[in-house]
């Protein structure tokens, strides 16, 4: 009687990845440490005068140099996705009653269809990831290993109790406050990335393909039995 060989269990990505979970508008990576992820508006600094451009610069510097905490910043380009752009135009074009301005709307769709496969047109985005390790605030010897040891063993997982959880958290929001103002005063806007912006980010990050063709739920619409 022959036996049949099963199939090695695939790993799912997940198993790879550092993010343990993503709750109340944070990361928690699988050491126990969270994550705040701001998207940061970026400026036109060529547009700016020199005055001005030496202001940002200073500005900026100072922030930087005023850290006492590692920062992440990170620049994701994608192809400009005009989809919802122009579905509206598509609506607008329904709704018409001139013959001419539905002509004239129907070509201006085809046109940006056109420019943005033709010209492959990229867009931007600039995020700053804010960590926070359990008893950073303890700077002790034993505290500054053991956090290097679970660098090195990033696949350890801790488990936060929930009181714990809202204590880093707490922390984590200061921290990202003190950045919020000190990003505002360089003349760059920020804000904190909610728990359905952050599901979105990373889903987008290690799927583009997919992600460009399937949209994902709203967290908070989905229903737990």
């Amino acid at each position: 009687m022959e036996r049949k060989l099963r199939k090695p269990k695939q790993a799912s990505t997940q198993e790879y990845l550092r993010i343990q979970e993503i709750k109340d508008d944070v990361v928690v990576m699988k050491d126990g440490s969270l994550r705040g992820v701001l998207l940061v508006a970026s400026v036109n600094f060529a547009l700016k005068s020199d005055d001005e451009q030496i202001a940002v610069i200073q500005s900026y510097t100072q922030f930087l140099n005023a850290l006492t905490f590692p920062l992440q910043i990170v620049i994701q380009s994608r192809k400009l996705n005009v989809d919802e752009y122009l579905n509206r135009l598509r609506e607008v074009e329904k709704a018409q009653t001139n013959d001419l301005l539905k002509m004239q709307t129907a070509e201006y769709v085809q046109y940006i269809k056109e420019l943005v496969e033709i010209a492959d047109i990229m867009s931007k985005r600039f995020y700053v990831v804010v960590p926070f390790y359990p008893g950073e605030n303890e700077r002790t010897p034993a505290k500054f290993f053991g956090r290097f040891f679970q660098a090195l063993s990033p696949t350890s997982i801790i488990h936060l109790k929930q009181k714990q959880f809202i204590d880093l958290r707490t922390e984590l929001m200061k921290r990202i406050d003190y950045i919020i103002e000190g990003l505002s005063e360089s003349g760059l806007k920020s804000v904190l990335l909610n728990t359905q912006s952050l599901i979105e980010l990373y889903y987008n990050t290690y799927n583009p393909e997919v992600y460009s063709q399937e949209q994902l739920l709203d967290v908070s619409k989905i229903q737990i039995d």
